[in-house]
């Protein structure tokens, strides 16, 4: 098994390197790794360093609260943080909350041994769903105390197959693994895995962070006082088919916030045409036209923070591979709408059994929704109170990891 292994990671950077030429993905994902060793040392020093890796961006922010509270319980550690895809790296290469920031090297031994030898690692932190079997076996080979957090687990996975062996010692090397739900920990105590603790997800300590966070935008303030507003975050063209004629449909007096996920300018000149009279967030002027209608949101890192204008949000991608996050908007008690494709998501299906999100299938079902809400105050006040409290009874994952964390010798 372990030479099927190394023949597909292998193929897979063979494949990488030969598209390369004609792949950005590809070749940001070749060139972020060459000459990775140059430096290593010097970035980190010869003090302690506790390691997170994340596989993408997705990851990395299910893990940030996690980095930011060891960085404030750890201030005598440097912070290493790795990421497997070019889309964590080249947006967080830069993360003030690590010390160095880099792509992580291929899986082989070679590798791992130069990695896990050139660095005074005392404890590393592995985020929800990545497992490389030379730098797990490095690790547990060094006794270096070793983390799983915001793990799930799934019964399809290979790990609880009877052919899953191999895997499953992937997972041994683990000194703690952080699950988010029972039925993830049931999984691993039926493969003999002990030293597992249900904690939740990290990620409702950085919606939290983000609410307390001040956002002073005097124009957008002047924009949204005293009028309601729809936020529609992380739409994509299917969700925009369906807003556009709810938002024909509704009140002209009722404003909207549109933050698209994909921020070409031809789609944002599109969503600007679709939702006339609209503004750009970044042409946003104190005096704003009065007929203006619409804000549409043309940057990224934006939308965590603008969905506190609004009272209700339509949460985009329901239509498509699936919903974006609905605990971003949902952190500050406003109930979140969503289309049909969500049953992966447990937040979407723990919101709407609480009453505070609600799932729509056409335009006439999210029109219907939208004014159920914005016409009866008890309602919306309900729905509203229900979305608060969801996320607020879920917050503390970071502390209850960290918290264990300690206990393992030789930590500060």
């Amino acid at each position: 098994m372990r030479l099927f292994y190394n023949a597909a990671l292998s193929l897979y950077y063979l494949v990488a390197l030969l598209i390369s030429p004609w792949n950005r993905k590809a070749r940001l994902w070749i060139g972020g790794r060459r000459g990775w060793k140059k430096g290593l040392k010097n970035a980190l020093g010869d003090g302690p360093v506790i390691w997170f890796h994340c596989a993408s961006l997705g990851e990395f922010e299910q893990g940030r609260p996690l980095i930011e509270a060891a960085r404030e319980r750890f201030p005598e550690y440097r912070i290493l943080l790795t990421f497997f895809s070019p889309s964590g790296y080249e947006k967080r290469r830069d993360y003030p909350g690590a010390d160095y920031v880099m792509y992580l090297p291929l899986d082989s031994r070679r590798n791992a041994a130069f990695f896990l030898d050139k660095l005074r690692i005392e404890m590393a932190v592995f985020i929800k769903y990545e497992f490389w079997f030379y730098f797990l076996k490095g690790l547990q080979k060094r006794k270096i105390p070793t983390y799983l957090a915001s793990g799930i687990f799934r019964s399809g996975q290979v790990f609880f197959k009877w052919y899953g062996s191999w895997y499953r010692s992937f997972l041994r090397c683990f000194t703690h693994i952080f699950v988010q739900d029972e039925d993830s920990e049931l999984l691993l105590a039926g493969i003999g895995l002990k030293s597992t603790s249900v904690v939740g997800d990290t990620r409702f300590d950085r919606v939290l962070k983000v609410a307390k966070t001040s956002y002073e935008n005097p124009a957008l303030e002047a924009f949204a006082h005293g009028r309601q507003l729809i936020v529609a975050g992380s739409t994509w063209e299917p969700d925009e088919e369906i807003l556009a004629p709810v938002f024909a449909g509704l009140p002209q007096d009722l404003l909207w916030i549109i933050a698209p996920h994909e921020l070409s300018e031809a789609h944002i000149q599109r969503i600007c045409s679709r939702f006339s009279p609209a503004v750009r967030l970044s042409q946003l002027e104190t005096d704003v036209p009065g007929d203006t209608r619409s804000l549409v949101v043309d940057s990224i890192g934006q939308l965590s923070y603008l969905y506190r204008f609004g009272q209700l949000a339509y949460i985009g991608g329901g239509f498509g591979r699936g919903i974006h996050n609905v605990i971003e908007a949902a952190v500050y008690g406003m109930p979140v709408i969503f289309g049909p494709n969500h049953e992966r998501f447990r937040e979407a299906r723990e919101l709407l059994a609480c009453g505070g999100g609600f799932a729509i299938s056409d335009t006439a079902t999210l029109l219907s929704t939208i004014h159920q809400q914005l016409t009866n105050p008890h309602l919306l006040k309900t729905s509203s109170e229900a979305a608060r409290i969801y996320v607020k009874n879920r917050a503390g994952a970071s502390t209850l990891i960290l918290d264990e964390m300690c206990k393992n010798p030789g930590v500060v």
